[in-house]
């Protein structure tokens, strides 16, 4: 009889966790759903699956990222639970929107406790076993914000870049004991952390940044309408990438992430910049500078950098 495999999924109380965790479930898997809200999310986990508040198969720990004590705990309760899980999937995440002027400090830290430190820390923590083990897949979750800067978004493109490195360092280092790391690089899909309820959002309709946002808005609110997908299609693209015995595997989820993820591989850096720009009605080089220091010597206005950093 095949040994049942185990996976642990971040952020499983919702959005891209939860459809990935109910599926893994009714594929076979036993899934330990790791969340900040445990009780609530595990009554969501049980609705979706049917499963038994005692389903060896289902099982919940709390998870705070952002609290060292609190992922330490969940460690040890996942590690008594199972052992060593076969896989680790990173899910969990926050959203934010607002200029890099706008958007404070605080948020930035939060940030990266959420989808970095967090991250790394409870996998330090289950390393020892998987590597003991020989084998398991970690999965980090990235977005296609990752792939470029993008405006208005900055602390979130930074984190899923760093997120990105991390998982590319990380290969490197645990290949050679059996574990594979894959990056999934997610298009827009229907959850809340793209909407106003799942996104922090630190814009200033009424400062220097108006007209951006404004514009950014209305076209960021109508792509989403027609390009976000239903949270089962990553679900399904998960289950795939768990399956998979590379070494390392970055693949994207989503024909948009495929698409951006094509441009930025042919295309020069400073093309994507100006694509990106027009697409979100972002007024040229030096548009808004307001006096006419700003323009002198300054580059041609009406061309983009040709440097490709």
């Amino acid at each position: 009889m095949a040994e049942t495999r185990s996976v642990v999924i971040t952020g499983a109380s919702r959005g891209l966790g939860l459809a990935s965790a109910v599926l893994l479930y009714k594929r076979g898997w036993r899934v330990v759903g790791a969340m900040r809200s445990v009780d609530a999310g595990m009554q969501r986990l049980r609705e979706a699956t049917g499963a038994d508040a005692d389903d060896p198969r289902l099982i919940g720990v709390t998870l705070d990222l952002t609290d060292p004590a609190s992922v330490a705990a969940a460690a040890k309760s996942i590690t008594e639970a199972i052992g060593a899980p076969s896989a680790l999937v990173h899910n969990a995440g926050i959203s934010a929107a607002g200029m890099v002027e706008e958007a404070p400090i605080s948020l930035w830290e939060t940030m990266f406790a959420t989808n970095i430190f967090g991250p790394v820390a409870l996998t330090k923590a289950l390393l020892p076993s998987m590597r003991a083990a020989d084998r398991g897949r970690i999965v980090l979750v990235s977005s296609s914000s990752g792939v470029r800067g993008m405006p208005a978004t900055a602390p979130y493109s930074a984190v899923k870049g760093a997120l990105e490195r991390w998982g590319e360092a990380l290969a490197g280092e645990v290949t050679s004991f059996g574990i594979g790391v894959t990056i999934l690089v997610t298009g827009t899909h229907d959850t809340e952390i793209i909407t106003d309820a799942g996104t922090t959002d630190s814009r200033d309709f009424d400062g220097p940044y108006a007209a951006h946002h404004h514009t950014m808005d209305k076209r960021g609110r109508a792509a989403m309408k027609y390009a976000a997908k239903s949270p089962d299609r990553f679900a399904t693209a998960l289950a795939k990438a768990l399956d998979g015995k590379a070494a390392f595997v970055r693949r994207s989820v989503g024909a948009d992430a495929r698409m951006l993820l094509i441009m930025n591989r042919v295309l020069p850096g400073a093309w994507m910049h100006t694509m990106t720009r027009l697409m979100m009605g972002i007024p040229r080089f030096g548009a808004l500078g307001g006096t006419p220091a700003a323009t002198m010597g300054a580059p041609d206005a009406s061309r983009e950098s040709d440097i490709d950093g």
